[in-house]
């Protein structure tokens, strides 16, 4: 035992045991990069300016058709946003002044401001107002006017200008003298008017035997939408209620007012709102 112990104490003398030395310090360990907090930016959406024609009023040309004989004057109004929508079409409303009169009587009594009042409104799609001229009305060239209107000036308007050719898109209606030819007209060239307005009907002496024929050669399906108003002292009472009476024996549906006034611009500026607005509603139910 002795000897086992003096051999183990000379092995540790010649080769002592070294301490595992401790580090002093950790590798550094790389702080995760933070990263980056990204908030989306709302998708742009998609902005319509709208345009400012939408609050303005329409305009008034005047025109004439130079190249027949006598030439035939007009005016013709155009809604809001008329240039600037260059795709849509319009309704045409036709409206006759009363005799001794000119194209400017309507516009006068309010129709342009009633219009505009209805379609910037949103009570109205928009349409076309055009104003003939019948100054011959006294003259040789006079009984021509209902032949102008329908040969040349319609087929002008509607090349020239944004309609719907159709009788269903277009009226015809006027005051005294304009309500003669709005009636002769109407009645006879169904294919070419859906509406009829007659506002203090003056009828032609030669019309008043025609009547019965006229309405029983438009066929059913296209009676018109026939409008008729008088003042209780207007002189053409007795006779524009015998037409009224026509329409009843032949079953034609149409409204009759009779109001208190007589056959002047009075009575007639008081309700031209109410005609521009009876109108109106034609279109406003079509497809």
């Amino acid at each position: 035992m002795a000897a086992l112990c003096a051999l183990l104490a000379a092995l540790y003398a010649c080769s002592p045991l070294q301490p595992i030395p401790t580090p002093t310090s950790l590798p550094p360990t790389a702080s995760p990069v933070p990263s980056a907090t990204i908030t989306p930016s709302p998708a742009p959406t998609s902005t319509v300016t709208p345009l400012a024609c939408l609050t303005n009023p329409g305009r008034v040309e005047e025109g004439s058709l130079a190249s027949i004989t006598p030439p035939q004057e007009f005016r013709v109004y155009l809604p809001p946003c008329y240039n600037e929508k260059t795709d849509q079409r319009y309704p045409v409303l036709y409206l006759l002044h009363g005799q001794t009169y000119s194209d400017d009587q309507w516009i006068r009594l309010g129709a342009v401001s009633a219009v505009d009042q209805l379609i910037l409104s949103g009570g109205s799609t928009p349409f076309i107002v055009v104003f003939p001229d019948d100054h011959y009305w006294n003259l040789p060239p006079g009984p021509g006017f209902g032949r102008r209107l329908v040969d040349e000036l319609i087929p002008y308007i509607d090349t020239n200008y944004r309609t719907f050719p159709d009788r269903d898109h277009r009226a015809i209606g006027g005051m005294s003298r304009g309500a003669g030819w709005a009636l002769r007209l109407g009645l006879t060239r169904w294919d070419l008017f859906g509406t009829i307005g007659l506002h203090s009907l003056a009828i032609f002496q030669e019309d008043a035997s025609e009547i019965n024929r006229w309405l029983a050669d438009i066929p059913p399906d296209a009676r018109p939408r026939v409008f008729m108003d008088l003042g209780d002292n207007d002189p053409e009472r007795a006779r524009a209620s015998q037409v009224e009476a026509q329409f009843n024996d032949f079953g034609l549906f149409h409204e009759w007012h009779l109001y208190t006034g007589g056959h002047t611009e009075e009575y007639w500026g008081a309700h031209v709102q109410e005609y521009i607005q009876w109108y109106a509603e034609g279109w406003n139910h079509s497809p």
